[in-house]
């Protein structure tokens, strides 16, 4: 529709959207259940699938209702839109949308206005604060773009609609696969689903034929097997501001079941030699001492030379005639391994384990042949996993090429 069309309005995001602002302080009483963070929306899909519950514990006071739209206020750029499908308290980093008059504007095209290009733009331009910066609504109640008439939005929204069912078919696929990746390695870990015993280990005796039980750090027989990255003074953060060299790692490139490089920070290829200890080279695994949960663990892929890890990162060097590196990974990353790190690592708001802490997990481990089976099982559905991603990914990217071109030049 040509811009100035009569068909469209030129309006003011504030003056067609209203932000909610319904508080609830007792949301036990109140009935509600789940709590919504920042860190369950996912960029570009708009279902909330994750969150805490309210029995473990929430400062948030902010009320969701069904059918609200939720937009990541703090980093804007990573373009978090989601709509709420039950009732809730979310973060105050969640800013909670509806529309000001479901006659003027359809509820339902909301979250596609929120995924334009434009309007995503507009919230990172306006958005103040180096570290983690954040929009306000001020600002984004100034956001201008046109609004169709109510048969038009109607029209957009049915096909809106068609590609998003699409996105969730093939994000519903991925999740069966995960979920079946995830059964896989809980059925491993407990040694083909013994029962355990009171502190979660699995019990000698009833491990199959072949099985024993080793600590992490058995595992890592060698001198400086399992280390972390080195301490204080000998790296700092001007030692890694340089644009090539050797990476750094960091807890961040470090993500379940797969390495994920971006932090693009390097050392010197003299200082990585002074911290040759703390070398993270091919077929080491990796595992995190922090995080929500922190234990998310990876093997370092063949096409990674090598790098210096930090503080907060365990690198675990095997004997690969006992263990393969794949299957300590899988351990580690499963429902069991998970509850394992946990149980090592103090605190409640952000836990943090150790080095002996991991060392000292102890783990089923078959002999190197049966792992093979687990491995290549694993390294099958990782496979078909990572190509639903690719077609997830493209999916989403469609829709919010789609919610942005259906107002054309009509939004800015």
């Amino acid at each position: 529709m040509p811009k100035g069309s009569a068909a469209w309005t030129r309006v003011k995001f504030g003056e067609v959207v209203r932000l909610a602002k319904e508080s609830c302080k007792d949301p036990v009483a109140a009935g509600i259940e789940r709590v919504i963070g920042l860190e369950h929306l996912e960029p570009g899909d708009l279902r909330v699938r994750a969150w805490a519950d309210v029995a473990d514990g929430t400062t948030f006071t902010t009320r969701v209702r069904p059918g609200q739209v939720l937009f990541g206020k703090r980093r804007a750029y990573q373009r978090k839109v989601a709509v709420a499908d039950f009732d809730a308290i979310c973060s105050g980093d969640i800013y909670v949308f509806e529309s000001a008059n479901p006659a003027r504007l359809l509820p339902e095209l909301l979250p596609f206005v929120c995924q334009t290009d434009a309007f995503f733009e507009h919230a990172v331009g306006t958005s103040a604060g180096s570290l983690s910066p954040r929009t306000n609504w001020s600002s984004l109640a100034k956001f201008e773009f046109a609004l169709p008439s109510p048969d038009a939005q109607r029209r957009i929204l049915a096909r809106l609609r068609q590609v998003r069912r699409h996105a969730e078919a093939i994000s519903d696929l991925r999740d069966a696969l995960v979920q079946q990746r995830d059964a896989l390695c809980q059925w491993w870990a407990t040694a083909h689903g013994a029962q355990l015993q009171a502190d979660g280990t699995v019990p000698a005796d009833r491990l199959p034929p072949g099985w024993t039980i080793a600590n992490i750090q058995d595992l890592c027989p060698e001198r400086n097997a399992l280390v972390i990255g080195p301490f204080g003074s000998d790296l700092v953060a001007s030692d890694y501001q340089h644009t090539e060299g050797v990476p750094v790692v960091f807890v961040a490139d470090v993500v379940r079941f797969r390495f994920a490089y971006s932090s693009q920070r390097f050392v010197t290829p003299k200082k990585a030699e002074d911290l040759a200890a703390h070398h993270a080279v091919p077929g080491d695994v990796l595992i995190t001492k922090m995080g929500w949960p922190p234990g998310e663990a990876c093997v370092v892929p063949p096409e990674f030379e090598r790098g210096v890890v930090t503080a907060d990162v365990v690198r675990a060097r095997l004997n690969r005639m006992r263990i393969a590196p794949e299957y300590l990974v899988a351990v580690t990353n499963s429902h069991w391994g998970q509850q394992q790190v946990v149980r090592v690592s103090p605190g409640t708001t952000r836990p943090k384990t150790t080095l002996s802490g991991v060392g000292g997990i102890s783990i089923a481990v078959p002999p190197i042949e049966e792992q093979a089976v687990l491995v290549n099982a694993l390294a099958a559905l990782q496979s078909q996993i990572d190509e639903t991603d690719k077609y997830a990914k493209r999916s989403e990217e469609l829709l919010a090429a789609m919610a942005s071109t259906a107002w054309g030049n009509n939004v800015h």
